[in-house]
């Protein structure tokens, strides 16, 4: 499988134009309990015009008032990660697929048709870097979709300033960067990996939402396709994505008032990613071609011995 590494000294040149650094119309949140108004402080970085799905998956700066309808929602979503994973690899910036957006790769190589917001993954080393040279950047991509009209959108790459800090904290800053769809606010979740504690707990990678990982359950990436486009995903996926949802999230065929039937999908699916190793690395070899079980239990692979202890940017 193909593995990325971000070059430090690559040329990168992003689209660069004014960007909103604050609003006035900031989501208004009340102190905690037991806290009075002049003792709390808000210290969350990236704000939402309110909670639950119809009004806590917009970005306050973007959001024009009002939810919108499930068809541009889903035309949105589709752009945004469309867009992000093109544009990355563009500019050869390391990353990933994650939680819900993995396992909806997982499902049909797609978006799941009820999710509000995408996630995505990077290194630590990879978020620093993205904060020190892309903050603050609108980039304007032109896409067409299938059956569909040719279309230009401007996104926003806004990477928390609280990033920098790789413990939890207070929990209002677990995000750490997003990719924003400035017509109407939608976004995608951005969170880095680091190893927190090297000397004690080496090789294990962590989000400051508490997800955990070891090395070999996220390197070296897969080469797949998602909704369309390259994109990578962890080297163990199934164990990854059972850690995270449990064996359900695999059996389960209705959610939220959607209907799936697994079996034609998947089997289209895993078809499709090992011809992709075949195409990109020469002969399909065994041990690389990807091994997910039906039961979503982790299967060993027979380069995971040589990862271990090994770490990877």
């Amino acid at each position: 499988m193909k593995l990325s590494f971000l070059s430090l000294g690559a040329p990168l040149l992003p689209s660069i134009l004014a960007a909103p650094t604050t609003s006035d119309n900031v989501e208004k949140r009340s102190p905690e309990p037991g806290q009075s108004q002049q003792e709390w402080v808000d210290t969350k970085y990236f704000h939402e015009p309110g909670a639950g799905d119809d009004w806590g998956h917009y970005d306050i700066r973007y959001f024009k008032g009002t939810p919108v309808s499930y068809e541009e929602r889903g035309d949105t979503l589709t752009h945004l990660i469309r867009s992000y994973l093109n544009i990355f690899r563009e500019k050869n910036i390391e990353t990933w697929i994650a939680h819900g957006t993995l396992l909806g790769w997982w499902w049909n190589g797609r978006i799941m048709p009820w999710d509000w917001d995408l996630d995505t993954q990077v290194s630590s080393a990879t978020l620093t870097w993205m904060g020190q040279n892309l903050n603050m950047t609108l980039h304007s991509y032109t896409d067409t979709l299938a059956g569909g009209p040719t279309t230009t959108h401007e996104y926003l790459l806004d990477v928390n300033p609280n990033s920098a800090d790789r413990l939890r904290g207070d929990g209002q800053n677990v995000i750490d960067a997003r990719w924003i769809d400035t017509r109407n606010g939608l976004f995608i979740d951005i969170t880095g990996l680091a190893e927190t504690n090297p000397s004690m707990q080496p090789g294990i990678w962590s989000c400051k939402n508490l997800h955990r990982y070891h090395t070999k359950d996220i390197y070296p990436l897969r080469e797949t396709e998602f909704e369309g486009v390259p994109a990578l995903v962890p080297y163990s996926l199934d164990r990854v994505l059972t850690q995270e949802y449990h064996q359900k999230a695999f059996t389960k065929t209705e959610h939220e008032g959607h209907r799936s039937d697994s079996s034609p999908e998947k089997a289209i699916l895993q078809e499709v990613q090992v011809s992709r190793v075949r195409e990109n690395k020469g002969p399909a070899r065994q041990d690389v071609e990807l091994q997910t079980r039906e039961d979503g239990e982790h299967r060993e692979h027979p380069l995971d011995n040589q990862l271990n202890g090994t770490h990877h940017l």
